[in-house]
């Protein structure tokens, strides 16, 4: 009898890729190793994302490229860009509704192998303070309340990793060496967050 080796989809942004840190150490890849130690079988994960990305952009590409009919397990974080370039929060919403129900269709419909992984909080990195952007965190407060209310409406998992990125305050070394995204350490705290999920 063969093995089943699962499958991972990752939807999203440069969170997602784990922009200025190595492939291996992003929190897809990362997530996978957990699991591959406790003796769980996945492929590498599938990887839809690509920096700069908002919730708009990620809907049109799942909309116009062919993927496998499901996987086992999805995650989605998106919606950093939709409040980095002040779109409508209102359209996001939309957005993400969307995205979300794509997610759990891509998931066989089983709702409980869907997470939805909060928006960090960019805007207290040195990077914002360039920015002068240090004062938009309650705008992702109102991006992650969007994202937990339709988590709830559809059953998924929510994972938040917002709080603990708001550590770099504390804590340079979770970030990466642009200042802005993060580090491999950060990303093991996300990725540890899923493994725990996926095999509790």
């Amino acid at each position: 009898m063969s093995t089943h080796i699962n499958s991972f989809l990752c939807l999203g942004d440069s969170y997602t890729i784990g922009e200025s840190v190595p492939l291996h150490h992003n929190y897809p890849y990362q997530t996978i190793q957990l699991l591959r130690k406790a003796g769980v079988h996945f492929h590498a994960p599938e990887i839809i994302a690509q920096t700069g990305w908002t919730s708009f952009e990620l809907a049109d590409h799942l909309i116009n490229w062919k993927l496998n009919e499901n996987y086992d397990y999805v995650s989605l974080l998106i919606g950093v860009n939709n409040q980095y370039r002040s779109l409508p929060i209102t359209d996001f919403a939309t957005d993400f509704e969307f995205l979300l129900n794509k997610a759990i269709r891509l998931a066989n419909n089983k709702v409980n192998h869907v997470m939805v992984i909060s928006i960090p909080d960019w805007t207290i990195t040195p990077f914002a303070a360039n920015q002068k952007k240090q004062h938009a965190g309650k705008e992702i407060d109102a991006y992650n309340e969007i994202c937990k209310m339709l988590a709830g409406k559809y059953h998924t998992h929510y994972i938040d990793i917002t709080i603990e990125s708001r550590a770099v305050l504390k804590d340079l070394s979770l970030l990466a060496n642009d200042q802005l995204h993060y580090s491999a350490r950060t990303y093991e705290q996300w990725a540890t967050k899923i493994f725990k999920i996926i095999d509790p």
